[in-house]
């Protein structure tokens, strides 16, 4: 059986939050999944935040059809706005057309007209890092969740954007046609790690560099650059050319974390990707990662984390 796939782009949208899901819909189709994909706008040529403009969309439908699935892609900044008329126009459509056997799957902050349209009422959701708060204003009976990248509710999915959109797209594809195609779909798209709805969406890699100290970021840089190294906290001050006490005070006020603790993380980080594939021994995965033991290993995502090691046991 055919499963509908109704993309609906509004002015504004994110070229990215689109081609990202329809690509890996398309591959999959391609491979044999039963996805048929369309196109739906409340304009009639909309144009995305790139400048480019899309002809041949079907205006919006007054239902849809059974078990169809309908993605609606992010908007840019200011475009991001619930009260501009195509918005308005999309929010009633939502409230008019929704269904319980529909799957309803946003992007970024498409995941504020399901809010708008009263479809996350007491669901778990999330949507981009910087609309969290706003979100929670729309929709103050949803149960919206922080570091994110995306979040299944039922029929309802939602993500953090951008990149995300593609990560929630394979995993829809993993539960609707088995996780090989999705993997298939993964290795066609050069997509190195499937994330799932777990991960935070801000990397370490990337957090806690909202700074200017130039000291801070070379110590930033050299543990990026080797996160499996000894890094004793001396060696640090070293590359910062201060002491390890006025290193840690340097850490704490620029960046809002400890050296160590900052450390520990990117060495988690630099792992993950050898934990949920578990291809190799815990022992030699906690050494790649400048570990001491698997049980070193343990105590430290159990502190930084807060959960058991992923992968299997």
């Amino acid at each position: 059986m055919s499963i509908p796939v109704h993309f609906v782009l509004l002015p504004g949208f994110l070229l990215l939050d689109f081609a990202g899901p329809a690509e890996a819909l398309r591959i999959a189709q391609r491979l044999g999944a039963p996805f048929q994909l369309h196109y739906l706008s409340p304009a009639p040529t909309p144009t995305c935040a790139l400048g480019l403009s899309l002809n041949d969309l079907q205006a919006l439908p007054d239902s849809l059809p059974p078990n169809s699935w309908l993605i609606i892609p992010g908007l840019a900044g200011a475009l991001a706005d619930e009260n501009s008329p195509a918005s308005r126009q999309t929010i009633a459509w939502l409230r008019q057309v929704w269904r319980p056997d529909l799957r309803l799957i946003t992007i970024c902050s498409a995941a504020l007209l399901a809010g708008a349209a009263g479809l996350l009422d007491g669901r778990r959701c999330t949507t981009h890092h910087s609309l969290l708060a706003r979100l929670r204003q729309l929709a103050p009976k949803a149960r919206v969740e922080d570091e994110r990248i995306f979040v299944l509710d039922g029929q309802i999915a939602s993500s953090a954007g951008i990149t995300t959109g593609i990560d929630l797209s394979l995993e829809l594809i993993a539960r609707q046609c088995g996780p090989q195609l999705a993997l298939a779909v993964a290795r066609e798209m050069v997509v190195w790690l499937r994330r799932d709805a777990d991960t935070p969406q801000l990397s370490p890699f990337l957090a806690y560099r909202s700074h200017l100290h130039p000291a801070v970021h070379r110590v930033q840089d050299a543990l990026a650059a080797d996160p499996a190294a000894a890094w004793p906290l001396e060696a640090m001050a070293a590359i910062a050319c201060v002491s390890p006490r006025h290193l840690a005070r340097l850490f704490q006020q620029h960046a809002g974390i400890a050296p160590l603790d900052y450390r520990q993380r990117i060495q988690l980080a630099h792992i993950e990707p050898l934990l949920l594939r578990r291809e190799q021994p815990l022992e030699r995965i906690a050494e790649a990662g400048g570990f001491g033991s698997a049980r070193d290993l343990r105590r430290v995502w159990h502190k930084q984390r807060g959960t058991a090691l992923p992968g299997p046991a």
